[in-house]
């Protein structure tokens, strides 16, 4: 993107590789760019094992996604990509740091960072939506301890409900 990042926390690698990744697919400005990552802990600080946080620049598709999710049985909640929090990314040395400046709203801020490398898309009118989750879940019933697929199947849904099969 040409975007400069101070490197906050070596930890928090992935966030880097991912912004690369949606810089990539920001250059053909598409209607929807989604990315689903295991990035923060704090987002499951904030709502546990169970329930992925969607961040989306759309309030209709966030919505989107967290109807088909009481529907499906894959719950979603939908956390903000607050602008007070965007100072806490500021940087001495560079555009911007790759962690925010303050040890608290880790969530938000990690998805704040991701969404500086869509401009072009969220500038032509497009949607981006960022969810974190855990990737892991105590057992429930039809549900085994272990690794989940956590907000595919309402994400899914709710594409093909936006987009049509394609059959």
């Amino acid at each position: 993107s040409g975007l400069t990042v101070e490197i906050g926390n070596t930890d928090a690698e992935g966030r880097l590789i991912l912004a690369d990744a949606l810089s990539l697919a920001d250059e053909s400005t598409p209607d929807l760019i989604i990315d689903m990552a295991t990035l923060t802990g704090a987002h499951r600080v904030a709502l546990g094992w169970d329930l992925p946080g969607v961040f989306a620049t759309s309030d209709e598709l966030a919505d989107s996604v967290y109807r088909w999710g009481e529907r499906k049985g894959d719950m979603v909640w939908r956390l903000p990509f607050f602008k007070g929090y965007e100072s806490y990314l500021k940087s001495k040395i560079a555009d911007t740091s790759s962690t925010g400046s303050k040890p608290l709203a880790g969530a938000i801020t990690a998805a704040l960072f991701l969404k500086k490398f869509v401009p072009k898309t969220i500038d032509a009118g497009g949607d981006f939506m960022h969810i974190d989750f855990a990737g892991w879940t105590d057992a429930h019933p039809g549900r085994p301890e272990g690794g989940e697929a956590q907000g595919i199947i309402a994400l899914h849904s709710q594409l093909m409900d936006q987009y049509g099969s394609s059959s």
